[in-house]
This record gives C-alpha cells, sequence and structure tokens, in this order.
C-alpha cells in the first residue's frame, strides 16, 4: 500500500506543470500615493499580464468616507486568447465586467408577468398564526 502511495506522489509531481527556468520581465510598473488618500498603480509583464487600479475617498453620508475603486487586469488564457476582467468596488460591493464571467438565464415570460402583477397588487394584510 505504502508503495502505489509513494508511486501516484512521484507521478503527481511529474505531472505538476514545471516552474519557467527565466524569470518573467517587467516591463512597467507604476505607483503613486496622493495625501488625499487617492492612488494607482499599474502594471505589465513580459509574459501578457497586465492590470491597474486607481482608488478614490468617497463621500457617502456616513461618518467615514468610502473608498471607490475602479481597475482591470488582463492575461492570456490557456486556450490561446486573452481573459480581461474589468471592475469598480464601492459602497455597493465589487462588480466584475468581462466576456468569460457567467451570465444568469433570461427570467421567463410568465414569471415576469407575475413579479409584474405582484408590483401593482395592493399590499396584504399578514395573518397571524
Amino acid at each position: 500500500m505504502k508503495t502505489i502511495i509513494m508511486l501516484a506522489l512521484v507521478a503527481a509531481a511529474f505531472a505538476a506543470p514545471q516552474a519557467p527556468t527565466e524569470p518573467i520581465p517587467i516591463l512597467r510598473q507604476e505607483s503613486e500615493i496622493s495625501p488625499d488618500g487617492s492612488y494607482s498603480w499599474a502594471y505589465e509583464t513580459g509574459n501578457g499580464i497586465s492590470a491597474d487600479e486607481k482608488g478614490s475617498l468617497k463621500n457617502i453620508g456616513a461618518e467615514e468616507p468610502a473608498l471607490e475603486v475602479q481597475g482591470q487586469f488582463a492575461y492570456p488564457s490557456e486556450e490561446g486568447g486573452n481573459i480581461q476582467l474589468t471592475y469598480i468596488a464601492n459602497e455597493n460591493g465589487f462588480q466584475p465586467q468581462g466576456a468569460h464571467l457567467p451570465t444568469p438565464p433570461p427570467i421567463p415570460e410568465a414569471i415576469q408577468r407575475a413579479l409584474a402583477y405582484l408590483a401593482t397588487a395592493p399590499p396584504q394584510p399578514e395573518s397571524r398564526r
């Protein structure tokens, strides 16, 4: 049994992707932090990976301001295409957009009619049990 486990571990080690032998160059790297709390950074590597982000404080009517961030990143996919994602993160949460992200199926017409009816129906009294 120990031999089988050892052989499985050796096979897994050989099947794992090998690390690149040469370092990947950084083609561009920028970073800026302003006294008002805003910032920006960006980088691009020699293997097609790039990213950038900008953030600033935003008054949302609370005691403390909220951080609003906008950015994007891109990298080559294993299929040879390019994966790109843009995002906004603010008081409404993280909101990514990209062609590779799954989308929900359309709402059936009967459900849309039922939702429209419920939106116009008068409120019903709660029943107590």
